[in-house]
Order: structure tokens, then sequence, then C-alpha cells
């Protein structure tokens, strides 16, 4: 349901999340920890630096690290910046008003499937995947 972007996105915000505080990674750790083209992921990381999530520091010593704590940055914080799930809040259909007054044909069926969605990703924290087994999995 996420693109392999935001995929990426995770597993680097991940990373960074597990760095010892005040730590900072660079782009070819980072990119050789999640399996990700070293360009392709600073970009991104400079994506997610411009949205706030994270800093970066140039020269030695320098790369990125998390601009607050792993549990005060959600799912949703994270990947809205590229696959801009707040977009999936709106009408299936794409109709301006639809509402159970006034609904489209899926309105019942698509409110069932992203409510829990949406709710999921705004609730499980950057600090609940760290938690989770092992980032450093093979994306071919």
């Amino acid at each position: 349901m996420l693109s392999k972007t935001a995929l990426h996105a995770l597993r680097a915000m991940t990373v960074l999340a597990e760095l010892p505080k005040g730590s900072f990674a660079g782009t070819v750790d980072v990119a050789e920890c999640i399996d990700a083209p070293r360009n392709y992921l600073g970009k991104l990381l400079q994506t997610l630096a411009e949205a706030g999530m994270v800093e970066s520091q140039k020269g030695k010593g320098g790369g990125f690290r998390l601009t607050r704590g792993a549990t005060k940055i959600t799912i949703f914080d994270i990947v809205e910046p590229i696959d801009h799930v707040s977009r999936w809040q709106g009408c299936f259909m794409g109709r301006s008003k639809c509402n159970s007054e006034n609904s489209c044909a899926v309105h019942g069926r698509w409110q069932a499937v992203r409510d829990p969605y949406l709710a999921f990703l705004k609730e499980t924290t950057l600090a609940d995947l760290a938690r989770m087994p092992s980032h450093k999995t093979s994306n071919k």
C-alpha cells in the first residue's frame, strides 16, 4: 500500500532512530544498511529534512539524524511527504461532497478500509518500528 520510496524512507528512519543520541549517520552508511542506492537515498533524506523529520550536517562526522524522538514521529509523518496519503481521506470517486448523507456508491466500503489504515499510520510510531525485527532486508 506504500510506494517503494516510502518503504525506503521508513527503513532509513528506523536506522536513524537506532543511533546514539546526538549522533549522525552518513548517507552511504544508511544506504548500505537498508540496501538502497545512495544517491537516491540522499535525495530521499533531503525530502525528509525539508519535511522536518531529519536534520543534516555537512562535513566530517556529519550526516543525518532525527529532529525529535522516535516516539514523536509516526509512520504517517514519514510517508505523507512522499506518498501524500492524506489525499485518501477524500471520496474514492473524487466527489467534493461525499458523506453518510450524500455518499458515492462505494462510500461505506472505502471508509471501512481507509479509516483503520490511516489510523494505523497515525498511531504507529518510529519507535514501534525500531523495536521490530531487523530492518536490514533486501529490496530485490
